[in-house]
């Protein structure tokens, strides 16, 4: 569901789905064929949050901004379930594992892949192509080709499931 607050209302562009079970707040902006599933909690009260297109709000995710600041989300980024983002940035194709948890003013270059669990400290940057692991989190390798290739497919998946939710409601069962 979409919430104006405090004079700002959230904006979605097309080919997107928002769960009728999410909250976006506020002065949050999501790009083309996002998937925002199902219990994510996108707070733009007292900051601004940027989603690029095709990016996978898993469920779960909570993403809420710095004070004053914007939190910027690239393109094609996979948030895994359970996620909690509070920080300044995410580079686009990067992936953040279920259940991470990048603190205020973090930022995470692209093609990064944060691990399941870690913790991305305040105003740490993880730099592009590394995966990180751990908390805090620390570097463990680079972003492998095989890497690559298995997120490329990953996150067309969760373009595609938007697709077919904006095509088919869900239907409670009594």
């Amino acid at each position: 569901m979409l919430y104006q607050f405090d004079g700002k209302q959230p904006q979605v562009e097309t080919g997107t789905y928002v769960s009728e079970l999410a909250h976006v707040i506020g002065d949050v902006i999501i790009g083309k064929q996002c998937y925002i599933g199902h219990g994510a909690i996108i707070r733009g009260d007292y900051g601004r949050i940027v989603i690029g297109d095709g990016t996978a709000v898993e469920e779960g995710v909570i993403i809420h901004a710095p004070p004053g600041d914007t939190h910027t989300i690239g393109r094609k980024v996979t948030l895994g379930h359970g996620a909690v983002l509070h920080g300044r940035s995410i580079g686009d194709l990067a992936v953040i594992g279920m259940g991470s948890i990048l603190s205020i003013f973090s930022q995470v270059g692209q093609r990064s892949i944060v691990a399941e669990g870690s913790v991305v400290k305040l105003n740490q940057v993880i730099p592009e192509k590394v995966v990180v692991a751990g908390n805090p989190a620390r570097v463990v390798r680079a972003v492998s080709e095989q890497d690559e290739e298995m997120w490329a497919y990953g996150k067309q998946v969760y373009i595609d499931l938007a697709a077919k939710y904006l095509k088919q409601d869900m239907v409670p069962v009594s």
